[in-house]
């Protein structure tokens, strides 16, 4: 039977969601087959988002319309009834499943007390703990950041706690632990303190207040408003909105009022507040503003969108019906939605809770232990916490690309490394604003820098002086990011390089042969991916770097390989594969193979590995027993090399798309430092997880 958790509150409005995706995220760590639950649907006349949010995660393989319970009609009409569907359903999801994350209703229909107690009979009935999430923030009032609310104290806290555990053991049902989110940060410990008074033998939790959470997003006003974007990037919807001006008022009044991230309500026959907000934003000496909503029904003259198209601005202007003060109320109404759609505010949400909530004590009480298999989510998750515990310093140089300040922001949100993004200070930042990403943590590094150009040039040279390199030829050539970024890591001012995503191949590593060059002990860089299936993780080389190795590379590949493998947590079993297994076949090929196994074994007498074997009786048990049946490796192996980068390039291409595994890499092994490279048609995700490989590279050297 799955292990599940159900998540419920004592009001609404206490982000629920948030707290959601956090044990989702937590419990896909160490569990395979995680599934997510619905009990009572929060509209019958649109989806419900927070559960296309949860089903959106990695790792979550179910049907909508399968995790849903019942509506709120059901539930008026017969609670009883409802209860005894809800429980079916529940059982058909909880089958397919090792854990199962419960969300319980959103109270958007029926009474606060008369909600929970509810909640608590369902969470009994399914025999699931209850994960209480107990709200903050005060419902009522507002302060003019949009989403705020006036903090509870310790004694609010606590009472509302006292109330809420009444109601669950009045229904019989399990409190697992407490989470108060959206707690007033300066007083978390008494917060918990207070809340432990009233919920004894359970953990409690405090996660902080964070304006960026609970901020509507431009999305989320345009909705609001029912508007039509007519001018500006469609991607700028993503952002948040901080906070609203209101321009009503002359250009000399309005500029001393726009806040970082504001949207700002102009009627939209007053051109000209409008071209004084957008100066303002362009200028670089106001705040950048999340958007612009213009209100009112009337036509925006042909001049003034000459005029504006000519400024290149990319800020949403949203046009809408409505008098100023409708639309104010509209707009500071909006509530924040967190969806996998705004990625600052997805990957914000899973850091806070990593943060705030000890994940093995709650898996521990969920009673969900560590699964013997490893799916790429868990791998993924096992990379970003390898790198986190010794962090590490990672150049990117290709800061002009949106995909390298996007995973930039994960990173640095998630606290996988210490960053520095070549490119223009202003221009980069500039960007990341627009995008809303927060990279502040960053550091962005001019190439052109001249102390940096002249430091690095002047070792250039001397490098490269027997290939008649001279200060002057250096001092161009190292302004070239990838030049650049390779020459930081030289000199340790960065540990490890990540490019590639806007250059090719050649031009990503060229530098490394030249400056960094190749460790003591090997002959030749190569690399590897690891190939994550859906139950375990293997080790592919040479799939990208050497065409047609010798022996002696094919052995040296074979041992870094192994050596790679090992500082991934992945045992080394190394198949030194051909089309010939054993002694049953000869040709050069063959040959080639069984000459590098020897040398290998030579080389690393204590590493596993046989040569040649064919991939069915280096992989499949059944295979190896027939055609190898007293080698340590077949039908177990971990690390397969290939014999030349034809083969190996085309099986790791077709193990990916027919088996749905997930190649990470090219991993290059080989060199003094790590310097990795990126495919140009790398996803966000991609860069993500090259990094912090990259990171974990670093901290063996």
């Amino acid at each position: 039977m799955a292990r599940s958790i159900y998540i419920t509150s004592a009001e609404g409005h206490s982000g629920k969601s948030t707290i959601a995706l956090g044990v989702l995220d937590s419990l896909s760590r160490v569990s395979p087959r995680v599934g997510v639950f619905r009990t009572i649907a929060r509209s019958v006349t649109e989806p419900d988002y927070v559960l296309e949010m949860l089903l959106d995660h990695d790792g979550t393989d179910l049907d909508y319309a399968d995790c849903i319970g019942v509506t709120y009609d059901d539930v008026r009409a017969d609670p009883e009834g409802a209860l005894a569907e809800i429980v079916a359903r529940f059982k058909r999801v909880e089958d397919r499943c090792d854990a199962v994350v419960v969300l319980g209703s959103d109270y958007t229909d029926v009474g606060s007390p008369a909600e929970l107690a509810y909640n608590a009979r369902i969470a009994a009935n399914l025999g699931t703990p209850v994960l209480l999430v107990l709200g903050g923030r005060k419902p009522q009032g507002h302060v003019p950041e949009l989403g705020s609310a006036a903090a509870r104290s310790p004694r609010d806290m606590e009472q509302l706690a006292s109330l809420a555990v009444a109601e669950l053991g009045r229904a019989n049902a399990e409190l697992a632990a407490t989470i108060v989110n959206r707690a007033d940060a300066s007083r978390a410990r008494e917060i918990v303190d207070a809340v432990r008074e009233r919920t004894p033998g359970s953990p409690v939790w405090a996660i902080p207040e964070d304006r960026l959470l609970v901020a509507p997003t431009m999305a989320d006003i345009l909705r609001s408003v029912d508007g039509e974007v007519v001018k500006g990037d469609d991607a700028l919807l993503a952002r948040e909105a901080l906070g609203v001006t209101v321009a009503a008022m002359s250009m000399v009044n309005i500029l001393p009022r726009l806040g970082e991230g504001h949207v700002v309500i102009i009627p939209a026959d007053r051109s000209d507040a409008l071209l004084a907000t957008l100066t303002a934003n362009s200028s670089g000496t106001f705040p950048s503003l999340a958007g612009i909503v213009l209100n009112g029904d009337f036509d925006i003259p042909d001049v003034l969108l000459k005029l504006i198209e000519g400024l290149a601005s990319r800020i949403p202007i949203i046009r809408c019906s409505g008098d100023t003060y409708s639309t104010a109320v509209r707009v500071v109404g909006t509530r924040g939605r967190l969806a996998a759609s705004s990625p600052q505010r997805y990957t914000r949400a899973l850091s806070l809770f990593e943060q705030n909530v000890d994940i093995s004590e709650l898996t521990r009480v969920i009673g969900v232990a560590r699964a013997h298999v490893v799916t790429p989510l868990m791998f993924e998750y096992q990379l970003l916490d390898a790198a986190r515990e010794n962090r590490r310093h990672i150049v990117l140089p290709e800061g002009d690309d949106d995909r390298i300040l996007k995973a930039a922001a994960i990173l640095l949100e998630r606290g996988v490394a210490e960053l520095t993004i070549l490119g223009e200070s202003f221009e980069v930042r500039s960007r990341a604003i627009e995008l809303g990403l927060d990279i502040s943590g960053a550091h962005v590094l001019s190439p052109f820098d001249a102390v940096y150009v002249d430091r690095f040039a002047t070792e250039y040279a001397r490098l490269r002086a027997h290939k008649g390199m001279t200060y002057d030829k250096a001092a161009d050539l190292v302004t070239d990011p990838s030049y650049f970024g390779t020459m930081m890591v030289h000199m340790g001012d960065a540990d490890g390089m990540v490019s590639g995503a806007a250059h090719t191949t050649a031009h990503t590593i060229r530098p490394s042969f030249e400056i960094i060059k190749t460790r003591p002990d090997v002959s030749v860089v190569s690399s590897v991916f690891l190939m994550a299936l859906a139950d375990r993780v293997l080790v592919y080389g040479d799939c990208a770097v050497i065409p047609d190795p010798t022996s002696e590379q094919l052995a040296d590949i074979a041992i870094s390989s192994a050596e790679t493998a090992r500082r991934f947590g992945i045992e080394p079993r190394v198949a030194m594969l051909s089309y010939s297994t054993g002694t049953s076949g000869t040709g050069a090929d063959v040959e080639k193979v069984r000459e590098a196994t020897a040398l290998a074994r030579e080389r690393s007498p204590e590493l596993p590995l046989e040569g040649p074997i064919q991939y069915d009786a280096a992989a499949d048990a059944a295979v190896a027993r027939a055609k190898m049946p007293d080698s340590a490796v077949a039908g177990k192996a971990t690390v397969f090399i290939f014999p030349d980068l034809n083969t190996g390039n085309n099986t790791y291409k077709a193990v990916q798309r027919s088996a749905g595994a997930v190649a990470i890499g090219p991993v290059l092994q080989g060199l003094n430092k790590p310097i990795n490279d990126l495919s140009r048609g790398a996803l966000v995700g991609d860069i993500v997880n090259t990094v912090a490989i990259t990171a974990i590279q670093a901290q063996g050297e």
